[in-house]
């Protein structure tokens, strides 16, 4: 299985951090939050990473290299400007192939990842939710009996992170648009499914979650 990790934003609310290093390239404990993401995807057996780049792009391939610290082939798919989650997954997809893969926002932080399932003929996407941060108390997506819908009395946070098919970013014909629009397009057709994922997880957007974040793993390291 092959795995992109979603690193082309701006950052704009981890500014100033963010004006001089694209906001994967920012440090916890020492460590840069795409690195956690490349040696999750590796502790699963992933083999090829895409990474996209927008803002100051160059520095993530200057930063990592072809991957061959982590056992991992790493490939760069560069955007003349941020296509957003959609349009840089879809531009992606030639190196991405035919079959289902992995994607991760890559300014999220978890501690490991799910158990990947295996998609049914008819099932486009399965995603992963997660219990609402105070942040996001009103939550994204429903979840019931294993099917996401846009609608219910309870709602979960997304993860960010999702196993797709390619032919679901085929079917949308613009160059820059929103997964979250091919989601809910699937959701009424009624082929994503998901799950709850009870892992860490932290949305890394602003200074004040980046330093709760470092004070965890500071805590969890000593």
């Amino acid at each position: 299985m092959k795995a992109m990790i979603l690193a082309a934003g701006r950052g704009e609310r981890l500014r100033p951090l963010t004006d001089c290093i694209p906001k994967p390239l920012v440090c916890i404990a020492k460590k840069p939050l795409i690195v956690y993401h490349i040696e999750n995807l590796v502790s699963i057996g992933v083999k090829d990473i895409v990474i996209n780049l927008a803002w100051l792009g160059e520095k993530i391939p200057e930063a990592l290299g072809s991957g061959d610290k982590w056992g991992v082939r790493l490939h760069y798919s560069y955007e003349k400007e941020a296509l957003d989650t959609g349009g840089g997954i879809k531009q992606a997809l030639t190196f991405l192939g035919n079959e289902p893969f992995l994607v991760v926002n890559g300014d999220v932080f978890i501690d490991e990842l799910p158990i990947i399932p295996v998609l049914k003929k008819d099932e486009q996407a399965y995603v992963w939710l997660v219990d609402n941060p105070c942040h996001n108390l009103a939550g994204d997506f429903a979840l019931s009996d294993g099917k996401i819908s846009d609608s219910g009395l309870f709602k979960l946070t997304f993860s960010g992170i999702g196993l797709y098919r390619p032919a679901l970013f085929l079917q949308c014909h613009k160059s820059r648009f929103p997964l979250a629009r091919l989601l809910r397009d699937g959701m009424q057709k009624g082929n994503v499914v998901g799950g709850h994922m009870v892992t860490f997880w932290c949305d890394v957007g602003t200074v004040e979650r980046l330093v709760a974040l470092e004070e965890r793993q500071a805590y969890l390291l000593s």
